[in-house]
């Protein structure tokens, strides 16, 4: 497979994911306002802050209220991660690799291309309730995901998008973690209270954890949810399940099927997973969970710097006659 077209697949399933996660955490913030009894700029902060785009948003807005961080997550083109602008990326990959790409695939990411496209036409003339439009982009996303499965062949490809994927869903995992336990909640007079509960549950929501933590655990415990988020090993959405994922569809590629590496991709995504398969959630929390979350995004984006180098980079060698 050329370079250029497993780029495109990587970045394709990635800025679907994107997507998905932005709506995702746009819907249940909207409905987490909703709950609270008095909104302030901290509940809406918190959605740029996991985006890490607060320097932008403040160039673009004088505050951080509804209807700005809507704008400015759904249709803003001054914010690259925009659910607009991902989409438009989305699309752009898809139509570069259109002959990689089944039928039905194609007409999904289109579909769901013009309906966000005919939104934010109408989103200036509409009071910004977001829910009906991120409900239908959340299951937009998820159909593309079924009809990926079901019709394009695992080969190749389709692994470079499945690693993109889960190291999106990775990413965006422990933003949201961050987010709640080092920003959103501050003062420690709020923990345990109405108010903590409910922003957990949120959380929980966010990356679609409720119902699967509520079987294994219960009780809203903190130490459990991060353990559940971190470390579980069959939630889809768990750190270190996307990242056992990631490395299997990484040996699947280069045909690796030992306990070594093969590539600096493999190298680093091995040790990160290996490191989060002897982990302990008393010895991250005594370490500290914000700076333990801030080395995964790190890691992540180390992840996506080999996997550049190793598949997508054109070498001085290659050019040379």
């Amino acid at each position: 497979m050329l370079s250029r077209v497993a780029n495109s697949i990587f970045w394709l399933y990635r800025n679907v994911e994107r997507v998905e996660n932005s709506a995702r955490f746009l819907d249940v913030n909207f409905n987490l306002a909703l709950d609270l009894t008095r909104v302030t700029a901290e509940q809406w902060s918190p959605l740029i802050q996991v985006l890490g785009a607060e320097k932008n948003f403040e160039s673009l807005y004088q505050k951080y209220d509804r209807n700005s961080v809507i704008e400015f997550i759904c249709f803003n083109e001054g914010n690259p991660n925009s659910i607009w602008n991902c989409i438009n990326k989305a699309r752009e990959n898809a139509r570069s690799v259109r002959g990689h790409l089944t039928k039905e695939l194609w007409e999904q990411i289109n579909k769901l291309w013009y309906y966000i496209q005919q939104e934010r036409e109408q989103s200036h003339s509409t009071d910004p309730d977001p829910r009906i439009f991120v409900d239908k982009v959340k299951r937009e996303c998820q159909l593309f995901y079924g009809i990926s499965d079901c019709t394009i062949s695992q080969n190749e490809g389709w692994h470079f998008g499945k690693i993109g994927v889960h190291l999106e869903r990775a990413d965006n995992t422990s933003r949201m973690l961050d987010v709640k336990y080092h920003i959103l909640l501050p003062s420690l007079k709020s923990v345990g209270t109405t108010i903590d509960r409910i922003q957990w549950v949120a959380l929980l929501k966010s990356v679609s954890a409720y119902n699967m933590y509520s079987r294994k655990h219960g009780r809203l415990v903190p130490l459990h949810i991060a353990e559940f988020l971190i470390l579980d090993q069959e939630f889809p959405r768990s750190i270190l399940h996307c990242l056992q994922k990631a490395e299997q569809s990484l040996k699947s590629i280069s045909g690796n099927y030992g306990q070594t590496f093969q590539n600096q991709a493999e190298k680093q995504i091995g040790l990160i997973r290996s490191d989060l398969s002897f982990a302990e959630i008393d010895e991250i929390f005594q370490h500290g969970l914000h700076e333990f979350l801030d080395q995964i995004q790190i890691k992540v984006n180390s992840i996506s710097d080999a996997i550049y180098q190793t598949y997508f980079s054109i070498k001085h060698q290659d050019l040379a006659p």
